[in-house]
């Protein structure tokens, strides 16, 4: 498994050389358009990654896009969420079109994003998504003892086709691109990742991801039960590098909630700040913590270093010499920051306009991200990380 960084032009050459070229996908409902447009913009770049993980909607889309041929990946990403999503508001209506045009430059009024996002939220859980979920009748607290259907609020067996209409199993699993999928084991509590090293994905791994409850039912593999792994952490990053045999990665880890905000004023405004703090799970301490572990790391190479050949080769130094790799390592984080009127519901606005919004929101960041100079760049020996965390205003921490 090789990693791949071409020109724009789709040449070979002019990007460093990264043995781990990552695509890092939290967890984020119907904002993970937005990560379908970052890699549509990786794409057109020639970056190719060779390593996904994901979780939940992140383990959605790694799954298309590892499981689909390199020339259909993005055109199966577009193909999926146009087929999840619906219109809302006018555009779902006879004459709607018409009708728009009466309330234009209303901010709040019926047609305007605000109230399109609250109809197709309420479409979400009154009538699920098609393809994706569907309402349960008769609901879980009418029922006992009756597994899935007494334990979860919709039925997410439609996903189950249409993810064999997107996914290509045996491409998936041919090791062309590495898969890693995070899902949380119902009776343990401990955290698991599907592996395509260690593991042949199904569908059943990539739902049980994203099997969040109370709305999702648990997915049973081998014997077990599993939820989303955004239970536990929605950020897959650190298992990119719990490997013992760590290379020089260039990583580009996409997250769909902001850790930083503003201090709510409403009700509403705390819910949804609770959210962005839930599952934007510490990726900034993730990321400080690996940089500060590859710096111990790199400090015990040069002290090995300093020590006669005779010593430094020991036997009873076999596991600090390990320990003192220290392989090149550059994170991209892009971080989808939330639009104004996006609410509490935003993860389960699935109306076409905010997807396709969502998806252009991605693809402009992942553009100029990319353009900016020096973002690929290896780190130094000296320096050996290298962290951009990136969000849509310019700014860079």
């Amino acid at each position: 498994m090789t990693a791949r960084v071409a020109s724009r032009s789709g040449k070979k050459g002019g990007m460093p050389d990264y043995d781990t070229v990552a695509l890092v996908l939290q967890g984020g409902g119907a904002l993970g358009a937005y990560q379908a447009g970052v890699y549509e913009g990786l794409h057109e770049a020639g970056i190719r990654p060779n390593w996904i993980s994901g979780i939940s909607i992140g383990s959605i889309n790694a799954a298309i896009i590892a499981g689909s041929p390199e020339d259909e990946r993005v055109a199966r990403l577009r193909g999926f969420w146009e087929s999840i999503c619906r219109p809302t508001g006018f555009a779902s209506i006879p004459w709607g079109e018409t009708l728009a045009g009466m309330f234009e430059g209303i901010p709040f009024g019926f047609g305007s994003p605000a109230m399109n996002g609250q109809l197709s939220a309420f479409q979400a859980l009154l009538s699920g998504q098609p393809g994706f979920f569907k309402p349960r009748f008769p609901p879980p607290y009418w029922l006992r003892g009756r597994g899935a259907a007494s334990t979860s609020f919709y039925d997410t067996s439609p996903l189950r086709d249409t993810l064999r209409q997107y996914v290509d199993f045996k491409l998936l699993n041919s090791g062309a691109v590495r898969v890693s999928l995070g899902a949380v084991n119902v009776r343990s509590g401990n955290f698991a990742y599907f592996d395509t090293s260690r593991h042949a994905l199904g569908p059943e791994h990539i739902m049980a991801s994203g099997a969040l409850p109370p709305g999702f039912p648990s997915v049973e593999i081998d014997g077990e039960h599993y939820w989303d792994g955004g239970l536990v952490s929605n950020t897959p990053l650190a298992h990119l590098f719990s490997s013992e045999s760590l290379r020089d990665t260039l990583a580009f880890q996409v997250d769909l909630w902001p850790a930083r905000g503003g201090l709510p004023t409403t009700l509403e405004e705390v819910a949804e700040r609770q959210k962005d703090i839930q599952y934007s799970s510490r990726t900034r301490l993730i990321t400080d913590q690996l940089r500060n572990v590859l710096k111990l790391r790199h400090s015990l190479q040069r002290v090995l270093e300093k020590l006669p050949a005779a010593e430094r080769n020991a036997r009873g130094l076999a596991d600090i010499r390990a320990l003192a790799h220290t392989p090149a390592t550059n994170i991209v984080n892009l971080i989808y920051e939330s639009k104004h009127r996006e609410r509490y519901s935003k993860d389960y606005e699935f109306g076409t306009e905010a997807m396709r919004e969502h998806w252009e929101s991605g693809l402009s960041d992942i553009r100029l991200t990319l353009a900016k100079p020096g973002v690929l760049d290896k780190p130094t020996e000296e320096s050996c990380f290298i962290a951009h965390d990136i969000h849509r205003n310019g700014k860079r921490s």
